[in-house]
């Protein structure tokens, strides 16, 4: 089984890492591709393109400026494990920093994050700090926007490391699982909805169904989850598998 989840937009260098373990990302030269991009906008470039404020696109026109892609030294601080990089709300429901060693090489195998800039990341992946949301309207290249650019590298990797009919969930958000091509995927596509009762009616309210992702992904690191059955037990916060919403791989958990 392998699941997927978005990055986030809030980035966390600060806290204390509780462990040494650090891979590398595997598409680094297609990074450096796509940075190349970035370099050559200016800080009201970004402004505009990403719509961001004045002081976020000058703090990542510098990042694109000086980001190398290769740990330096006097340059260790710029370098961070993904799944302690990303600080949204999937991180908080998946918090990693509480799990055990064991538990993180399960997760280490197991979760892969997709990302603008990085394509695929495994959680222990170091990457400096970027901002760089799949949906950004950037052509690299002779692709058109970073979907095209992205699709067919992220799908063939998910497919090499995957057996015919495996299970892949996805817990990203649509913007970052457009960049896999569901049509070509070798395994078995399951995707899970967390929905709220709100008057009379469910309703999917980001905030949280976000941290919903970061706790499934927790949860079938946890109890060593490998099969849909498995799945449906996820029982956290209040959630329960609802059979009546839910339609074949399709699992809609409700509160």
């Amino acid at each position: 089984m392998k699941m997927l989840i978005s990055p986030a937009k809030s980035l966390d260098y600060n806290t204390e890492i509780p462990i040494n373990k650090s891979t590398k990302p595997a598409f680094l030269k297609e990074s450096k591709i796509i940075n190349e991009e970035l370099v050559s906008k200016t800080p009201m470039d970004l402004e505009e393109l990403m719509k961001i404020s004045s002081n976020l696109a000058e703090l990542n026109w510098k990042r694109n400026q000086t980001r190398t892609f290769s740990k330096k030294t006097g340059r260790e601080k710029d370098f961070r494990q993904a799944v302690y990089a990303f600080n949204g709300d999937v991180y908080v429901g998946l918090d990693a920093y509480s799990l055990s060693e064991a538990k993180m090489d399960v997760l280490q195998n197991k979760l892969r994050i997709l990302s603008g800039l990085y394509g695929i990341l495994k959680p222990l992946d170091e990457i400096e700090p970027y901002r760089l949301e799949m949906g950004t309207k950037i052509k690299v290249k002779t692709s058109e926007n970073l979907y095209e650019f992205w699709k067919p590298v992220i799908t063939d990797a998910l497919n090499k490391e995957m057996r015919k009919g495996e299970l892949l969930v996805n817990l990203a958000s649509n913007e970052y699982f457009s960049a896999v091509d569901k049509k070509a995927l070798k395994s078995t596509l399951v995707i899970p909805e967390f929905k709220e009762l709100r008057n009379g009616k469910l309703k999917t309210i980001s905030f949280y169904a976000k941290k919903a992702r970061g706790q499934m992904a927790r949860y079938i690191v946890d109890n060593n989850i490998d099969d849909v059955e498995g799945i449906k037990g996820f029982n956290v916060d209040g959630y329960i598998w609802s059979e009546a919403e839910s339609k074949e791989n399709n699992l809609v958990f409700t509160r």
